[in-house]
């Protein structure tokens, strides 16, 4: 069934989770002891009945079979290992390296999605 979707579907769809996840982790602070599977989908499932103009492109009776629910978990997967296995750039590192030294703090961080909340989070607290 996803795999009979279009591409653009197909592409929004995984940009709804990508956001939505990485929305999820920054209202957690990226900490794992609060993260649950069942909040990040109740997250994306507002998120994408809100803003996910992908949702009106597929028929009600795709949307409610349960065949497709199973793809949209397998999706969700991927989508989250592919987040967390991106590394921080270069560029980031030293960012942060810099931010951390200027401020005395010590954030640690293993992908370039939570890289990006951390520096963000830095970035603020020099302000």
């Amino acid at each position: 069934m996803y795999k009979d979707l279009s591409s653009g579907v197909k592409i929004s769809i995984t940009r709804s989770i990508s956001t939505s996840f990485e929305s999820y982790l920054a209202s957690i602070g990226w900490d794992e002891e609060r993260f649950s599977m069942e909040d990040f989908v109740a997250s994306w499932q507002a998120y994408f009945q809100e803003n996910a103009a992908w949702v009106d492109k597929i028929p009600a009776d795709v949307l409610m079979s349960t065949e497709f629910h199973q793809e949209m978990a397998q999706k969700i997967d991927e989508v989250i290992a592919k987040i967390l296995n991106e590394e921080p750039t270069a560029k980031q590192v030293a960012t942060i390296e810099e931010l951390q030294k200027e401020l005395g703090t010590n954030y640690s961080y293993d992908c370039k999605a939570e890289a990006a909340y951390v520096e963000q989070m830095l970035k603020e607290k020099q302000k």
